[in-house]
């Protein structure tokens, strides 16, 4: 194991690092907003809206990432559509997260007790003022677990990014084995910077579900108020 190597190739890494954060929190954000506005769609019953997100997940969580960014970055230039890499690689996590994050807040949401809308309709609430203060609450609560796995999930997809010549971490490990053949160092430091980037944030989502778990969500009992 050649640690001068190593320790000189570190800073590759780290600007690699942030690239691949950045990229992953763009994504995940736009994954989020995604999730939530499919999830309402499907919940209020929208029509043809509803047939629309119904496509848009199965088509979503039934084809690569890979495939998607060949399409974004190969695909649209044919019809005269041109995106950078770091485009490319936002919109096709947020394509891919958005329809993971749209079903675990449809968990979520299924976990609410029915009660508890017809309790809000009798109020005199209407069903976005349903949706929106007393489902929507509970639902993101409940799909907490979920969600974080979501998270992580889409972090490690990050990892086929290179193909649309972004310089994340996998691009950088690839070049340095092509012009170093220094395999083992290099798959190391790859795996310690996904280590760095991910363990955090298993741990932050871990004790974020053990909170919610605490405050009485997170199975459908507490939820109903049984």
């Amino acid at each position: 194991m050649d640690f001068e190597f190593i320790y000189e190739n570190i800073p590759l890494y780290m600007e690699a690092a942030k690239l691949t954060i950045s990229i992953a929190a763009w994504g995940i954000l736009g994954s989020i907003i995604i999730g939530l506005l499919c999830s309402m769609i499907k919940e209020l019953r929208i029509p043809v809206l509803r047939n629309i997100v119904q496509f848009y997940i199965e088509l979503s969580r039934n084809t690569p990432l890979l495939i998607q960014l060949f399409f974004l970055y190969f695909g649209l230039p044919k019809v005269g559509i041109l995106l950078s890499s770091e485009a490319c690689a936002i919109t096709g996590l947020t394509f891919l997260g958005g329809s993971y994050m749209a079903e675990a807040f449809r968990a979520g949401i299924d976990n609410v007790a029915q009660s508890q809308r017809e309790s809000s309709y009798s109020l005199g609430m209407t069903r976005q003022q349903t949706f929106i203060h007393i489902i929507l609450p509970q639902a993101v609560a409940t799909a907490m677990p979920a969600f974080i796995a979501n998270v992580i999930f889409l972090i490690k997809e990050t990892s086929v990014f290179s193909v649309v010549a972004l310089a994340d971490l996998m691009y950088v490990a690839k070049d340095l084995i092509g012009i170093s053949y220094k395999t083992d160092e290099a798959l190391l430091m790859l795996v310690v910077a996904y280590l760095v980037i991910l363990l955090p944030i298993s741990v932050i989502g871990s004790w974020i579900e053990r909170r919610v778990r605490y405050a009485g969500f997170g199975n459908r009992s507490a939820v109903s108020g049984d």
